[in-house]
């Protein structure tokens, strides 16, 4: 399902997502109003890219939003004013949430904006990021909370941490050669990009 959202005193417009043709969104999934999803990036059944309160929420190229992945956002505006502590900014323009290059949303995670995801980083199942911003090549192990904090590039969070301190998030490890994840992303962003490329060949809407 891929619809504009509705005008309210929180969105002053009613916005189709933006969606690259090279992307494959399962008509069991939802787009909706202010989204932007990039170039070869798969959304499968069941996920949610809600841009009807916060936004924009931008997916870039190649990453891929998996089964009952939910993107959504806090209020940006009210009555055409910008709420900027609900914004995040990349490269000088600000959105509610950022998802990078070849990043992976794994099962049933939530990107709740005010949030970033840097490029090549993979979020493990049921986690759950909240006005948090994660940096580049991170792993978020499965079932982790992410709340008010900064994970710096190459970190990982091991499995169920609840991080809302971020002395805590300072001193998470970083991934050297020996981590079992370590490569785990890249062959997950090969699966779903080339599932998407697959889709759209194939005209399965």
């Amino acid at each position: 399902m891929i619809h504009r959202n509705v005008v309210t005193d929180f969105s002053d417009k009613a916005l189709e997502p933006t969606i690259d043709p090279t992307a494959y969104v399962h008509p069991l999934a939802a787009v909706i109003g202010n989204a932007v999803i990039g170039r070869r990036v798969m959304v499968s059944p069941a996920a949610s890219v809600r841009g009807d309160e916060g936004g924009p929420l931008v997916v870039d190229d190649e990453a891929n939003v998996q089964d009952g992945v939910i993107i959504h956002a806090l209020e940006t505006q009210h009555q055409g004013h910008a709420i900027d502590k609900n914004l995040v900014e990349h490269n000088g323009k600000k959105c509610a949430v950022y998802v990078g290059k070849r990043v992976s949303l794994a099962h049933q995670a939530q990107i709740h904006g005010p949030a970033s995801v840097g490029d090549d980083t993979f979020i493990g199942m049921q986690s759950l990021v909240f006005k948090s911003r994660v940096g580049k090549g991170c792993v978020v192990e499965p079932g982790c909370t992410l709340l008010g904090v900064t994970v710096a590039d190459g970190r990982y969070v091991p499995c169920g941490t609840v991080l809302t301190d971020q002395s805590a998030a300072d001193r998470l490890p970083v991934i050297t050669d020996d981590y079992a994840f370590k490569n785990l992303n890249a062959g997950v962003v090969h699966v779903n990009t080339s599932l998407a490329d697959g889709y759209n060949k194939a005209g399965i809407k």
